[in-house]
């Protein structure tokens, strides 16, 4: 699949509906219309949907696809972690008024957190404060 250095500020965020399908490309690789169509199967969507979506997604930068196949395969433009942060950044200043804290006290009221995941998430802190991540 042929790569380009797509700008963060050119790429659209996703939609819900194009999260799906990208949540599906970053777990498979690249795949067909048919295979991320039958991946959706539980939501009820007709392939000629999943196709029209993938291809507006192809025109919004958020997928590529390749012609060197019988039939096309896409992949994601971006890797999952870079479009998080883009729409994490994105939340930061639409909901939190660019406060990171009030955007972590917001993630972590939202649901109940394991005693792991805080550790984690204090492990991660430590290092993000030294300068290592």
């Amino acid at each position: 699949m042929k790569r380009r250095a797509p700008s963060q500020l050119s790429i659209p965020l996703p939609t819900e509906a194009e999260l799906a399908i990208l949540n599906i490309l970053w777990s498979t690789g690249p795949a067909t219309v048919r295979e991320v169509h039958d991946a959706l199967r539980g939501k009820q969507i007709g392939y000629t949907t999943v196709l029209k979506q993938m291809q507006l997604m192809v025109e919004k930068g958020l997928l590529e696809r390749s012609e060197r196949f019988r039939s096309h395969v896409y992949g994601a433009s971006l890797p999952k972690e870079q479009t998080q942060r883009l729409l994490a950044g994105n939340l930061l200043h639409r909901a939190f008024d660019g406060s990171a804290k009030n955007l972590v006290l917001g993630a972590l009221s939202s649901k109940k957190v394991s005693a792991a995941e805080l550790a984690e998430i204090r492990e991660l802190l430590d290092q993000f404060e030294k300068g290592s991540r």
